[in-house]
């Protein structure tokens, strides 16, 4: 199997949106332990895998805003698009409980293989992207599991995650998804803020207006759930950005 580290959709359309799905697939390329990273196809499955709907949201959710949009095509625990190159979670070794028998002995050198072949390449066509409009902002997409193993409920059905670098988006997008009724987490279930980052290396760093949006995964595991939300959140992001005068 040849590398294919991202693909898009729609490059040419006209929306100041980027819509960003760093964790889109749960392919392993076949050079990375044979296609396999050892554990079972269950896990790879799960959320630690891959973010489970997050294509098919931003998939949908480009076509409505006529956005472009990108899709890492390689599974998270490869080597995680929405991690610094100097993470210490880029390689992930334990996830929920799961072991990583490929990333457990992965060296230096496996890491630098992964970044120039995969990491590197996906982030070089994001910024192609973002840098397309002079006016870009950038909505990433992602999903969340319910519950972690030993760990509550999750009681969101939408999480909105931002920055206290960059507030222009993020509070006015958690009241609009609340002010429609849903169970929404404002920096919920994880930090808006992470340094290096996608959403800090292509949106902080250039000024860019951003909101990173997660979507609780049972809620978008189907074709009809993905359209569903695709359509609820579409509006609500066009009418926040509008009001934002931005």
């Amino acid at each position: 199997m040849t590398d294919r580290p991202f693909w898009t959709e729609g490059e040419v359309r006209s929306s100041r949106w980027l819509i960003t799905c760093d964790h889109a697939t749960n392919r392993v390329p076949d050079w990375v332990g044979g296609g396999r990273l050892g554990i079972a196809e269950a896990d790879m499955a799960r959320h630690i895998a891959f973010d489970v709907g997050a294509a098919g949201l931003a998939s949908r959710l480009g076509r409505l805003l006529e956005a472009p949009a990108i899709f890492s095509d390689f599974s998270r625990l490869v080597i995680d698009p929405n991690r610094g190159e100097d993470d210490p979670t880029l390689l992930m070794r334990l996830y929920d409980g799961t072991v990583i028998p490929a990333n457990k002995l992965a060296d230096a050198g496996e890491r630098m293989r992964r970044l120039d072949r995969l990491h590197r390449p996906y982030h070089a066509a994001l910024e192609r992207l973002a840098a397309r409009h002079p006016a870009r902002c950038i909505c990433a997409v992602h999903s969340f599991t319910r519950q972690l193993r030993g760990r509550p409920p999750r009681p969101w059905q939408v999480g909105i995650l931002y920055s206290h670098a960059d507030a222009r988006l993020g509070p006015a997008m958690v009241e609009a998804c609340r002010d429609e009724g849903w169970i929404t987490g404002e920096n919920q279930p994880y930090d808006g803020h992470l340094q290096g980052d996608s959403i800090d290396r292509h949106a902080l760093a250039h000024g860019r207006p951003n909101m990173l949006i997660e979507v609780r995964n049972d809620l978008i595991a189907t074709p009809e759930g993905q359209q569903l939300w695709a359509e609820r959140l579409a509006g609500v992001i066009t009418r926040v950005l509008a009001e934002s005068g931005l």
